[in-house]
C-alpha cells in the first residue's frame, strides 16, 4: 500500500498518525504498537485482511545443561527451596504412613502364625476376610458400620439445621443481648465431646454402670436406652458439633448484602419465602461444608461412643477398631481404619459434586453493601425462650451437675451435707473408705504428671504446627492456580479426611517397628510420637488459618520491598510475619485448643508415662470413679478457657478469625 493511502485509511480509521518506519518495520512489523498488524492474546497476528495463527516454538529438549540450570534454580530460589522442602516433608509425614498401614493390612504379622500358614512378612489376605467374610464380620464390622451410620446420620439431622438457625437469629435478626448469647453459643466449640458424655452420665446415670445419676437419684426411672446407647450419643454429639455449622454459615451471613432480601420484601415475599428463595441458597455452600465436617466427625468419634456406648455392648466403627488395636489382631484394626478413611473420602466428594453442579452467587461485589436486621416482630419472645431453654439443657444443667457430682460421696445422693465431701479434690488415700485406691486429685501425683503431659504437648505441637501453617498458608496462597499450590492443598487436605481414631491408628503402624534399615526409627510409647501425630492431624486448620492470613496481606508488598533490593528472608521478617502476627496466634489457639481437648487421636497411643488429663479422666470414668472423673473434666475446661481468655486478652486472639 502507498504511503498516501495508509495515511488516508488512518484518517478513515480514526487511527492516530504513525512516524516513518524503515522498510523492515513496514513489511515485517508485526507487535508494534500503532501497528495494524498485532498479536492477539492467543498468539494469533491480527491484520487488515487476514488472521494468520502464529506457531509456537517446539518445546527444548531436557538436557544434561538444561536440567542442571533447572536444580540450580532451585536450589537458589528460597521461595522454591521452601516449596520443595515443605512439599518433601508433607510426602513423608502424609503419604508414606498411609500407604505403610495399607501394607500392614496385606503383611502376615508374627500373632497370626497360629491360625495362618506361612512366614512373618508373608503377602495376606487374611485381615480383609476375617473383616469382611468371616463367621465374626457380622460383629466386626457391620454392625459397628451400622451403628457409626445411625449416629452420624442423626447427629447431623439434628447439629446442622439446629447451627444455622442459630446464626441467622444471631446475625441477621434483631434479636437482643446478641454479646453475650453468642459468647455462650460458641463456647461448646472449647468444651471437649467426650466431657459433655461424662456430664450426661452424671445426669441420666442408672445402676446398670454401678451408680445413680442426679435424676435416678431423685427418684425419676431413667430408662438405659436414654442413659446410654445411640440415643445418649446422639444428643450428645449434636450438642458438640453445631458449633461447627454456627460458626461457618454465620460467616457466610456476614457477607451477605441484606439489600438482597429487602428486594424480595419489594416484590411482595414474605419471610418465609426470602428465606428459602435468597438467604438458603447463598449459605448453601457452607452449610454443606458444615455437613460434611459434622458428618465425618460424628462417625469416627471415640470419647463419646465409647463413653455412652461400651457399658451396653453397643460398638461402632471406632470403638470397635481400638479393640482390635489393643487385643489384636491389629491388622484388622487397620484395615477398619482404612474403612473409615474411604467413607471421609466418600462424603468428601460428594458435597464437592454437590457443589459442582448448583448455581453459584457471588455476595461480596464491588458495590458497597449495607447489613439490615430483619425484625422478629412477635416471634422475638418466643425465639429469646427458645435460646434460654436451649442454653439451659444443653450447657448449664448438665455441666451444674457435673461440677456438683464432684463433691459427692454417693453419686445420684442428692446434695445433703452428709453427702457433700472434699475428699474427690484434696483428700489422701485411705481417708474415706469408699476410695481406697486413688487420692483426692490435688494429692495424686498421676494427676500432676498428666497436667505437665497435657501442658507441654498443647503448648509444643501448637506452636509447632501454626508455625508450619503459616508456611503452608504462603505457599497455598501465593501458588494458587499453581501445581505446587495445588498439591500442597490437597496434601494437607488428607489428614483431614481421617476421623482422629484412624490417623493414629496409621502412625501407630508406621512408627511401632523401625523401617528402612533403622532410617525411620520405632517412636513407640514415646512423647514423641504424640507430638508428631497432633501436629500432622492439624495441618488442616493451621493451613487453612495459614492461607486466609496470606491472601489478606497484598503481593503488591513484597513485590516493593523486592523492586528495592530485599532478599526472601528479609521480606518474610520484615513484611510477612508482622502482619501475619494477630492471624498466627488466633491459628495458634484454634489448635491449642483442639490438642488440650483432644481425647481420639491419642488413646491408642497413651503409656503410663505420657497420659494426658482428658486420657486420665477417661480411665477413671471407666473404671467407676464418677467424681474423680467429673473433677479432671472440670480443670480441662478450666485450663483451656483460662488460656483461650488470657490470648483474647493480651493478644487479641479469636478463633471466628482462624475459619
Amino acid at each position: 500500500m502507498k504511503p498516501e493511502n495508509r495515511k488516508r485509511l488512518r484518517k478513515v480509521e480514526g487511527l492516530p498518525p504513525t512516524r516513518g518506519r524503515s522498510g523492515r518495520d513496514r513489511m515485517g512489523g508485526l507487535d508494534r504498537p500503532g501497528s495494524s498488524r498485532q498479536l492477539s492474546e492467543r498468539g494469533v497476528i491480527v491484520s487488515n485482511a487476514v488472521t494468520v495463527t502464529k506457531e509456537r516454538p517446539p518445546r527444548k529438549k531436557l538436557t544434561a545443561r538444561r536440567l542442571k540450570n533447572l536444580i540450580l534454580n532451585v536450589l537458589k530460589n528460597p521461595f522454591n527451596m521452601v516449596v520443595l522442602v515443605s512439599l518433601i516433608v508433607l510426602f513423608c509425614l502424609i503419604v508414606i504412613p498411609l500407604l505403610t498401614m495399607i501394607k500392614s493390612t496385606f503383611t502376615l504379622a508374627q500373632g497370626e502364625l497360629r491360625r495362618v500358614d506361612g512366614k512373618v512378612g508373608d503377602f495376606t489376605l487374611y485381615y480383609w476376610q476375617y473383616m469382611l467374610m468371616s463367621n465374626m464380620s457380622k460383629a466386626v464390622l457391620w454392625e459397628p458400620l451400622l451403628h457409626s451410620f445411625v449416629c452420624g446420620f442423626f447427629t447431623t439431622l439434628i447439629s446442622v439445621p439446629l447451627g444455622s438457625v442459630l446464626a441467622w437469629l444471631m446475625i441477621r435478626t434483631d434479636l437482643p443481648g446478641k454479646k453475650v448469647l453468642g459468647i455462650l453459643i460458641t463456647v461448646p466449640y472449647m468444651i471437649p465431646s467426650w466431657t459433655k458424655a461424662i456430664a450426661w452420665l452424671a445426669v441420666f446415670r442408672t445402676p446398670t454402670s454401678g451408680a445413680n445419676g442426679f435424676l435416678t437419684g431423685m427418684g425419676i426411672p431413667i430408662p438405659d436406652w436414654l442413659a446410654y446407647g445411640p440415643t445418649a450419643i446422639v444428643l450428645c454429639m449434636s450438642m458438640h458439633y453445631y458449633a461447627f455449622s454456627y460458626i461457618q454459615v454465620s460467616g457466610a451471613l456476614r457477607s451477605i448484602n441484606s439489600e438482597l432480601e429487602e428486594m424480595g420484601e419489594i416484590q411482595g415475599a414474605n419471610k418465609a419465602q426470602i428465606l428459602r428463595y435468597i438467604t438458603l441458597p447463598l449459605i448453601l455452600p457452607s452449610v454443606l461444608s458444615a455437613l460434611v465436617m459434622t458428618v465425618s466427625k460424628s462417625i469416627g468419634t471415640y470419647g463419646v461412643a465409647a463413653n455412652l456406648g461400651n457399658r451396653i455392648g453397643y460398638y461402632t466403627l471406632a470403638t470397635r477398631m481400638r479393640v482390635y488395636i489393643d487385643q489384636g489382631p491389629r491388622g484388622v484394626g487397620y484395615a477398619m481404619s482404612i474403612v473409615l478413611v474411604g467413607l471421609a473420602a466418600l462424603i468428601l466428594m460428594s458435597n464437592q459434586r454437590a457443589i459442582g453442579v448448583r448455581k453459584s452467587y457471588a455476595t461480596v461485589g464491588g458495590k458497597g453493601g449495607r447489613s439490615t436486621l430483619m425484625p422478629l416482630g412477635a416471634a422475638k419472645k418466643p425465639m429469646m425462650a427458645f435460646l434460654a431453654i436451649f442454653l439451659f439443657l444443653a450447657m448449664v444443667m448438665p455441666f451444674f451437675v457435673l461440677i456438683m457430682e464432684t463433691f459427692q460421696i454417693t453419686t445420684g445422693a442428692g446434695y445433703g451435707p452428709e453427702n457433700l465431701t472434699l475428699y474427690n479434690w484434696i483428700g489422701e488415700a485411705g481417708e474415706a473408705e469408699k476410695y481406697t485406691n486413688y487420692a483426692g486429685i490435688f494429692r495424686n501425683p498421676e494427676f500432676f504428671s498428666a497436667l505437665w503431659n497435657t501442658v507441654r504437648l498443647t503448648i509444643i505441637t501448637s506452636l509447632i504446627t501454626a508455625f508450619c501453617g503459616q508456611f503452608l498458608g504462603y505457599i497455598s496462597s501465593r501458588g494458587r492456580g499453581k501445581w505446587y499450590g495445588n498439591l500442597t492443598e490437597q496434601l494437607v487436605f488428607v489428614p483431614y479426611l481421617m476421623s482422629g481414631v484412624a490417623f493414629s491408628t496409621m502412625y501407630f503402624s508406621m512408627f511401632s517397628v523401625p523401617h528402612f534399615g533403622g532410617l525411620i526409627p520405632s517412636l513407640y510409647g514415646t512423647f514423641t510420637l504424640i507430638v508428631l501425630t497432633s501436629v500432622v492431624k492439624h495441618f488442616p486448620f493451621a493451613s487453612r488459618s495459614g492461607t486466609a492470613n496470606m491472601l489478606s496481606i497484598s503481593v503488591e508488598l513484597e513485590e516493593a520491598a523486592d523492586i528495592a533490593g530485599a532478599s526472601f528472608w528479609k521480606r518474610m521478617a520484615t513484611i510477612i510475619v508482622p502482619l501475619a502476627k494477630n492471624g498466627f496466634i488466633s491459628g495458634l489457639m484454634l489448635v491449642f485448643i483442639s490438642i488440650a481437648k483432644e481425647l481420639d487421636l491419642i488413646i491408642i497411643m497413651m503409656t503410663p508415662t505420657t497420659r494426658t488429663m482428658s486420657y486420665l479422666a477417661f480411665t477413671y470414668s471407666q473404671e467407676g470413679y464418677a467424681q474423680m472423673s467429673d473433677a479432671i473434666s472440670v480443670c480441662v475446661l478450666l485450663f483451656i478457657l483460662f488460656c483461650y481468655i488470657f490470648a483474647n486478652k493480651v493478644a487479641g486472639a479469636d478463633i471466628g478469625k482462624s475459619w
